[in-house]
C-alpha cells in the first residue's frame, strides 16, 4: 500500500467507519465508506466471520477498483451456545436495528445469573489490495466481557449498552472512545492489521 491511500471500507456504518479512522490515523490512508461512493452492502451468506468479511471487501474492492477493508464482527454469547454470532445485526430480523435486537437479547437471556452471562464480541478484518488478491490480509479480535440486565450509557453502538468489560468495571457504552479503542474487538484486530501493514 502506498502513502496515501485510499481503501474503502465495505460498509455503511458510521460508528464502524469513525472506530477505524481513528484507530488507523496516522496511517496516510484515506477510509472512504462503500455508502459514499454508491456501493450496496453485500449479501452476507457465508458461515464464518472471515469468510463474510471476505466477500464485503472483494464486492467493495470490485465496484470501486480501490483496496478495501471488510469487517464482520458480532456479539457471542456463551450461554446462547455462541448466538447472536453471526446474526448480531439482524437478532431481531431488521438489519441494524440496535434497540430491537438488545430487547431480544435481555428476554433470552432474562432467567440466566450473572455469572453465566459470559460473553464476547468478535472481530475479523480483512484487507484487499484488489478484488483478485490471493493473499489478503487477515487480523483477528475478541473482547470478553459479560451481558449486562439493562442497558446502561450513551456511547458507542450495537450491543455497546449491554456490554460490560469485567476489568475496566464498566459497559462498552460508558467508556471513552480512546479506551474503547485500545480494549475492543476492533480495535486489537485493527492494531494487530497496522502491525501487517508495517510489515
Amino acid at each position: 500500500m502506498n502513502a496515501s491511500s485510499r481503501l474503502v471500507l465495505a460498509s455503511g456504518n458510521r460508528g464502524k467507519l469513525v472506530e477505524m479512522r481513528e484507530i488507523l490515523a496516522g496511517l496516510d490512508l484515506e477510509l472512504v465508506a462503500q455508502s459514499e461512493l454508491g456501493i450496496a452492502d453485500a449479501d452476507e451468506i457465508a458461515t464464518t466471520f472471515v469468510e463474510n468479511a471476505l466477500l464485503k471487501a472483494r464486492q467493495a474492492a470490485r465496484a470501486s477498483g480501490l483496496p478495501a477493508l471488510g469487517d464482520d464482527s458480532g456479539l457471542c454469547v456463551d450461554a446462547l451456545g455462541g448466538a447472536p454470532g453471526l446474526y448480531s445485526a439482524r437478532y431481531a430480523g431488521a438489519h441494524g436495528d440496535a434497540t430491537t435486537n438488545i430487547a431480544k437479547l435481555l428476554d433470552a437471556l432474562r432467567d440466566v445469573p450473572d455469572d453465566e452471562r459470559t460473553a464476547h464480541f468478535h472481530c475479523t478484518i480483512v484487507l484487499l489490495r484488489s478484488a483478485d488478491d490471493p493473499a489478503p490480509l487477515v487480523a483477528e479480535g475478541r473482547w470478553h466481557g459479560r451481558i449486562l440486565h439493562a442497558p446502561r450509557g450513551s456511547g458507542g453502538f450495537g450491543y455497546d449498552p449491554v456490554f460490560l468489560d469485567p476489568a475496566l468495571g464498566a459497559g462498552a457504552a460508558e467508556i471513552d472512545p480512546a479506551t474503547k479503542n485500545r480494549v475492543s474487538h476492533r480495535g486489537l484486530a485493527l492494531a494487530r492489521l497496522r502491525e501487517l501493514l508495517a510489515r
